[in-house]
């Protein structure tokens, strides 16, 4: 097996929609370069792909960024050096191991004691082949991790907390994840703040799929952020999180404002937003927020507005209640 972008579990992931998204993008909207803003999964600027010969992919994340290095930028590889690299990772026995940096802090506790020794080896061995692969090998490497270790997380999906009362048993597998080949394309990969990015883009068209609520992203994957940036700092509190960083103006009362801001910035012919309903939500942290009026109007003063929606079953870990709920699609024809 090997792994493709949209095998991970990420909140607010697209991958269900990706085919009704982009058929409403190209039906209704006309270019050749294509921004995601707020890439995430990196699922929807994959599915562009075939419809322009330009695609930015941005996100402040640091795992995604390296995920999106790997699997799409056009840069040599040795998938045989790649192929024995997991071979040897795949021999090594946990028992067998010392304690390390991941065991120490997320043993039994996001992972089992042993498959938390066993990701913490190979995060400190990609490292130590600094001088016998190039950086696309480095990405794949990491992407790949991060893909096996998340497959065997104990989590609902998320790391903002791990499920506690069941035994964790061993389940880390590492596999390799399956680039792609853009060759022909233009592909250009941003780690940005998206209203700072906004103001240095020129596209024809412009993907916008924001958090919409309090669940910080930076927060929510912090254990792949740390295997990803592998600075080793203290973690503190129950979700063994290190300080924060990242943190987003559109998870807080700002919102509004963040996203005026960037509406008004973007120099592109077509915005496309994707916006879910859960500003009734019973659970604070799942509330959107931004308003579905609020939204409307900053976008109006934008240019003309198609709106779309259908019924979808948004992300719930069982505190939540969503009746009716609805993923939205605004397309905006800038200054009709």
């Amino acid at each position: 097996m090997s792994y493709d972008i949209w095998n991970r579990r990420y909140t607010g992931s697209k991958y269900k929609l990706a085919e009704w998204i982009v058929s409403l993008i190209n039906k209704n909207c006309v270019g050749n370069s294509f921004c995601d803003i707020f890439a995430g999964t990196g699922i929807i600027a994959y599915s562009m792909m075939h419809s322009v010969d330009s695609v930015c992919i941005n996100d402040f994340l640091f795992s995604n960024d390296v995920i999106y290095r790997a699997f799409f930028e056009d840069a040599s590889y040795d998938a045989a050096k790649l192929e024995s690299i997991k071979e040897y990772y795949l021999k090594k026995d946990a028992e067998n191991l010392s304690d390390n940096y991941c065991s120490k802090w997320y043993g039994g506790k996001f992972f089992s004691h042993n498959d938390a020794k066993i990701i913490g080896y190979i995060r400190d061995n990609i490292d130590s082949l600094r001088h016998e692969i190039n950086e696309k090998e480095r990405n794949i490497l990491i992407s790949s991790l991060l893909y096996s270790a998340d497959k065997s997380a104990n989590t609902v999906g998320h790391y903002d907390a791990y499920i506690k009362g069941k035994e964790i048993k061993n389940r880390f597998t590492f596999d390799l994840i399956k680039p792609y080949n853009t060759k022909g394309k233009r592909i250009i990969i941003s780690r940005n703040d998206a209203n700072e990015y906004a103001k240095k883009l020129k596209c024809d068209i412009v993907y916008i799929d924001p958090p919409y609520n309090s669940r910080q992203y930076s927060r929510f994957y912090h254990v792949l952020e740390n295997i990803t940036s592998w600075n080793k700092p203290n973690l503190y509190g129950e979700a063994l999180k290190p300080k924060p960083e990242n943190m987003s103006e559109y998870c807080r009362s700002n919102a509004p404002v963040a996203f005026k801001n960037l509406i008004d910035t973007l120099d592109c012919q077509y915005i496309v937003v994707s916006y879910n309903n859960t500003y009734k939500s019973k659970s604070s942290s799942s509330r959107n927020k931004i308003t579905l009026e609020e939204l409307k109007n900053i976008l109006e003063n934008k240019g003309t507005v198609m709106v779309f929606s259908k019924p979808h079953q948004y992300f719930n870990a069982g505190k939540t209640d969503f009746t009716d709920h609805k993923e939205y699609v605004f397309i905006v024809k800038v200054g009709d």
